[in-house]
């Protein structure tokens, strides 16, 4: 089966029940009316900017009329699409529009500048895009220099001159299936690398692998029709798609949320009766941190159906496990990991029934296989680290015209992760660091990810990044940049007397107080930090050599 076959199956089962709901919070505060009020004014009328809903049957026709007008523009199978918009009602029916016609869906990252947007339209060879208006000033740039893009449309009212309005046309489009048979072995997406270890690599999948996704979230969270999924991360990202998923395999309502104050979510929890909710760790922080301050009063909300809470798309702090069950004790946890390689999360997940090893990312997840294996792909002994690799059916089929990348992460069938992690004698798996964020300093290997682990017990700290600087003796010594709570101060020696506990080689041999920068899926942005503090650094070490 394949995913468009979910939605026609749901269109025709529960066609006037809401699918996707979207909310925008920040156009709330032009209104003089409450959360449930706004609710109620969007009956009456419906291009109102603060909610807006689609049932599973209107989900179904828009994505059959988007699939009608790339066909009507004699777009052929395989043909790249490109999707650039931020979360929206849109993106959804859009996506499913590329894979009915046959072609490919390539998501854009949203905070991609002109020259990203131009690399990465050229490496998927990308025909036809699709843009919404935050993007026009950045589109604008370059616009004239996209030979191989040869149709934009834009989803919004006044595009600019090079685009074709979408909505209008697909309103003389057939809002019947396309006429265009599809198999689980044809090409579907390519999603691109967060680009945390240089330039992003295109990703390709097939349809086996993103229904493969539906199945494998389906099962790990138990996704019923009574459930309400609330997204908030990027839909561009395989993180966020992938876990909805398992709403579309149940035919479930999501909650799109464009906004993430700790207010708006629990706002949009209470006012949409959301059960599951996906935090990335930053937004999870700030949410423990403005209840702890008084800042949020959970008394203000309706949260008895929220039963699950879970996290992925970067190492999770068990520190911040901790803090959060004091505050929600009846709630299920699980943390989630993946790769866009591995279609999204789900390769290895912890499971709601063991809480008792927060810390571990988990086991193998359903249908995939999961080893560690030392520098010659063999396994390793229990207890020791080595490199994450998995096994199943949503691996990559390839990264798109580069042979040599994909030859140095899939080997016979497995995908090296890059992540260096370990195995307990319960079999759960445990983080260790990124293979190339390891620290080496006088011939240890530190990994930054205990380090960052420890350093977060400390109640001032709000985030903590631990990197590599170069040093004329050891090669390498640890710096800790940590970005402190609001209105905290502290100093480099409260943090030194703090990490008296740790070994004295994994000790933070520099302490930098600065912001902590992550990208929308989460992950800290290392190679921004390096670029910051290495440089001088690298300069220094040089000369004394």
């Amino acid at each position: 089966m394949v995913i468009t076959e979910l939605l026609e199956r749901n269109a025709r089962l529960y066609g006037g029940e809401v699918s996707l709901v979207e909310i925008n919070p920040s156009e709330e505060r032009d209104r003089a009316v409450t959360w449930r009020e706004a609710q109620l004014i969007e009956s009456a009328q419906p291009n109102a900017p603060y909610r807006r809903e689609m049932t599973w049957a209107d989900f179904d026709r828009r994505a059959n009329r988007f699939a009608n007008l790339l066909l009507s523009r004699g777009v052929q199978r395989e043909t790249k699409v490109g999707i650039l918009m931020m979360n929206c009602l849109e993106w959804l029916p859009i996506y499913f529009g590329i894979l009915k016609a046959g072609c490919i869906a390539v998501p854009m990252n949203f905070r991609y500048s002109s020259d990203e947007i131009k690399y990465c339209l050229e490496l998927a060879d990308v025909e036809v895009l699709v843009f919404g208006p935050e993007f026009v000033s950045r589109m604008d740039v370059i616009a004239g220099d996209l030979p191989s893009v040869r149709m934009m449309f834009f989803v919004g009212t006044d595009g600019p001159s090079y685009t074709e309005d979408c909505m209008r046309l697909m309103s003389f489009c057939s809002s019947s299936a396309p006429p265009v048979a599809l198999a689980e072995t044809d090409y579907a997406a390519i999603y691109f690398s967060s680009g945390t270890t240089g330039f992003p690599k295109a990703i390709l999948h097939n349809h086996r692998a993103l229904f493969s996704s539906c199945e494998t979230e389906q099962h790990h969270h138990g996704q019923t029709r009574e459930d309400v999924f609330l997204c908030i991360p990027p839909l561009y990202h395989t993180g966020a798609k992938m876990h909805w998923f398992g709403s579309l395999l149940s035919g479930s309502k999501a909650v799109l949320l464009r906004g993430v104050k700790p207010e708006w979510i629990l706002r949009a929890i209470t006012e949409e009766r959301c059960t599951i909710v996906w935090l990335l760790v930053p937004w999870c922080q700030d949410l423990l941190d403005a209840i702890e301050a008084g800042k949020v009063d959970l008394n203000n909300y309706l949260l008895d159906q929220w039963r699950l809470m879970h996290i992925g798309a970067q190492p999770v702090p068990p520190s911040l496990i901790h803090r959060w069950m004091k505050i929600f004790p009846h709630h299920q946890y699980d943390t989630n990991y993946g790769l866009s390689e591995s279609i999204g999360p789900g390769c290895v997940h912890l499971g709601v029934e063991n809480i008792h090893k927060v810390g571990a990312i988990g086991k193998a997840g359903y249908q995939w296989e999961a080893k560690i294996v030392d520098e010659n792909g063999c396994e390793v002994r229990e207890g020791d680290i080595g490199e994450l690799t998995v096994r199943g059916p949503g691996v990559m089929l390839c990264y798109y015209k580069n042979p040599e990348a994909t030859a140095e992460i899939l080997k016979d069938g497995w995908l090296y992760t890059g992540d260096m992690a370990r195995m307990d004698e319960d079999g759960f798996i445990y983080l260790v660091d990124r293979k190339k964020d390891v620290v080496i300093s006088g011939g240890e290997n530190l990994y930054p990810v205990q380090i960052e682990d420890f350093l977060r017990k400390f109640d001032k700290i709000k985030d903590v990044a631990v990197i590599g600087l170069p040093d004329p003796r050891l090669g390498e010594i640890a710096a800790a940049i940590i970005e402190l709570k609001e209105v905290l101060t502290c100093t480099e020696e409260e943090i030194n007397e703090f990490c008296k506990e740790l070994p004295r080689y994994k000790r933070p041999r520099k302490v930098i107080f600065d912001k902590v920068p992550r990208n929308p899926t989460g992950k800290i942005e290392k190679p921004v930090l390096r670029q910051k503090y290495c440089h001088g650094r690298l300069v220094e070490a040089q000369i004394s050599n």
